[in-house]
């Protein structure tokens, strides 16, 4: 009689080769589960990426399909195992911005020279590098920005990135504020003003904290202070799952409220610290925390939503509001690494 004691199975010698087969897929799990909960106790104080998922420690190939990229045809650590800090936003267009700017802004840009897009064997997502930063575009919405992030990652665990910090750069409803104005998160906060993202995986409610990172909402404002050149808040940001009646807005094709009723919710909002209003900050602060990552949401603010619904702003003003979350956060990565 053969034992596997690390699984805690026995099989009989005249085993049939699917009973064997099973055996080892045990086995290997078993010692899959060992290595993580090792490399999990190695490492959870340390600054490397870490992930809260022991199947996989069994993959010898994981392949991170919506970025087009994978462990078996992919060097990870030589492509990515000097990145300190990724910045993720919506568009494509604006992350590309986003690289190009931080290039000029640390000295890194060559005349003429283009940033290619890393994933460029897809149309889901796009990635642009240029020395310790990368720059990823999310999508709109929950959804989007989580297949985003579960694949974003795993990239940077394998890649054995350490230190890294994430922000989320992008536009939002605010609540009170003029347009243009800036919002630093403190917390991300659910419709009813919770601070946890809540997901049913497996039929089952399961409901993670939205803790960001305090020191570094701390730094970021303070580095807005040291520009000074637009106005910038901390506070609370209500992250939604739609754009139009989730948010309460009246010119949706839908919509099962009254003015009224919109007006005193975003004014319970305000109260509860809210100050602007988008749909990725939940499942951004919630896993970036699961997995150790100091991470922080950045946006800009298009229209003060007590006074309206829809977006007016002439297109030249808007893109110049776009820009300042990338401005402010620019400037912090260059502080950041003349500090070092």
């Amino acid at each position: 009689m053969g034992r596997a004691s690390e699984a805690g199975i026995v099989l009989s010698a005249g085993a049939s080769h699917t009973s064997l087969a099973q055996g080892a897929s045990v086995v290997s799990w078993s010692l899959g589960c060992w290595f993580y909960r090792l490399s999990t106790f190695l490492f959870w104080d340390s600054d490397f990426v870490r992930l809260s998922n022991p199947h996989l420690a069994t993959m010898k190939e994981d392949v991170l399909y919506h970025f087009s990229l994978s462990t078996g045809t992919h060097d990870f650590p030589a492509m990515f195992g000097d990145v300190k800090f990724v910045c993720v936003g919506g568009s494509p267009s604006r992350m590309k911005a986003f690289i190009q700017y931080v290039a000029v802004e640390l000295g890194l840009d060559v005349p003429g020279a283009d940033y290619p897009n890393i994933c460029v064997g897809t149309d889901r997502y796009a990635m642009f590098k240029v020395g310790p930063v990368l720059s990823v575009s999310h999508g709109m919405g929950i959804p989007s920005i989580a297949i985003m992030l579960h694949e974003l990652i795993k990239l940077l665990y394998h890649a054995r990135c350490s230190g890294v910090t994430i922000i989320r750069i992008g536009t939002s409803g605010g609540i009170g504020l003029e347009p243009g104005s800036v919002v630093i998160t403190r917390q991300a906060v659910d419709p009813c003003f919770k601070p946890e993202f809540e997901q049913v995986v497996l039929g089952k409610r399961v409901v993670r904290s939205t803790h960001l990172d305090e020191p570094l909402m701390e730094e970021l404002a303070q580095c807005s202070a040291d520009l000074g050149e637009f106005p910038t808040v901390v506070g609370n940001t209500m992250c939604t799952l739609d754009f139009y009646e989730g948010q309460g807005r009246l010119d949706g094709a839908l919509c099962s409220y009254a003015e009224k009723d919109k007006r005193e919710y975003l004014n319970a909002a305000h109260a509860a610290g809210v100050r602007n209003i988008e749909m990725e900050s939940s499942v951004f602060a919630a896993m970036c925390n699961a997995c150790g990552l100091r991470a922080a949401v950045v946006c800009v603010t298009l229209l003060n939503r007590l006074e309206g619904d829809q977006i007016s702003s002439p297109h030249e003003v808007l893109v110049e509001y776009q820009q300042r979350p990338q401005r402010l956060v620019g400037h912090f990565i260059k502080k950041r690494l003349s500090a070092a």
